[in-house]
């Protein structure tokens, strides 16, 4: 059954992570290095404080374009209002919210900290490896 998937199964642990003073310009480096969208803006302990995404560094560069200096730290640019799954969440829950909230990635908090994140795609393919896994097994007799 499907709702036996925890986001904690599928999700991304390894991520690409901002600190809010980090410059506009380097976030923007790694974004494209890493062919990444946008990545999670933490504090030193870790607990998720942002996002940034392409979107939010396009209205950096029109700022700074309109005011004779683009650049700046991600803290300027990157967005506050979060929206989180938790790590228990169960993949039924998380494809909800993806269909609701019409987000490409959640990050994924426990107790305030970042632990991954977890996208349309991360969803997809544990229900691929869950129909596989079904399909594989011998039918009860």
């Amino acid at each position: 059954m499907l709702k036996s998937i925890k986001v904690r199964d599928c999700m991304t642990r390894h991520l690409v992570t901002f600190r809010s003073d980090t410059d506009l310009f380097l976030a923007i480096d790694r974004l494209l290095e890493h062919r990444i969208s946008g990545a999670p803006v933490v504090d030193s302990q870790g607990h998720l404080i942002g996002m940034l995404s392409e979107g939010d560094c396009l209205r950096g560069i029109l700022s700074g374009a309109c005011q004779e200096g683009a650049g700046g730290s991600v803290s300027s640019y990157m967005s506050t209002q979060l929206e989180t799954l938790s790590p228990d969440a169960d993949i039924i829950e998380a494809c909800q919210r993806f269909l609701r909230e019409r987000r490409r990635r959640f990050p994924v908090v426990e107790d305030g900290v970042l632990v991954g994140q977890i996208s349309r795609r991360d969803v997809l393919r544990a229900v691929k490896a869950f129909a596989q896994h079904a399909s594989d097994q011998p039918p009860e007799v």
